[in-house]
């Protein structure tokens, strides 16, 4: 399945609470994204999941991301969860992000990538509504 049948598939086969919100440039060009739903793998303390935030590397740092961040939030907020997670690669500089919105490191997990054993971390936030007033 070609990249484009892939998102096009995400986007329209999600139940009501999956959202996904896109930032473009002034010129109308996709320079990110953030997307968030029902958390995936049954945690009972969090059933929020933010999913993914991406942003090319000349868009981060312009507060693109915080306003991505604040609409999954905002999404899942409305939509009744009262807590939400993100898995986020230990090598990956973005976890430095989460901290700095407040998420809590709540555990580490190994994963397999190809061939390769890498360690996974999970930052959580436990009360959306309160961290949506702090945004």
């Amino acid at each position: 399945m070609r990249s484009e049948e892939r998102w096009r598939n995400r986007l329209a086969n999600n139940p009501v609470e999956y959202a996904m919100f896109v930032a473009v440039n002034d010129e109308g060009q996709i320079v990110g994204f953030a997307d968030g739903g029902r958390e995936r793998s049954g945690d009972p303390s969090y059933d929020g999941e933010l999913y993914a935030i991406y942003l090319l590397k000349e868009h981060q740092r312009k507060g693109i991301g915080k306003l991505l961040f604040h609409h999954v939030v905002s999404h899942l907020a409305s939509n009744h969860f009262y807590a939400m997670l993100i898995w986020v690669l230990y090598d990956n500089p973005s976890r430095y992000f989460y901290e700095s919105m407040g998420g809590q490191l709540i555990r580490e997990q190994s994963i397999e990538i190809g061939e390769q054993q890498l360690r996974e971390s999970a930052y959580g936030w436990r009360n959306l509504m309160s961290l949506q007033e702090q945004l």
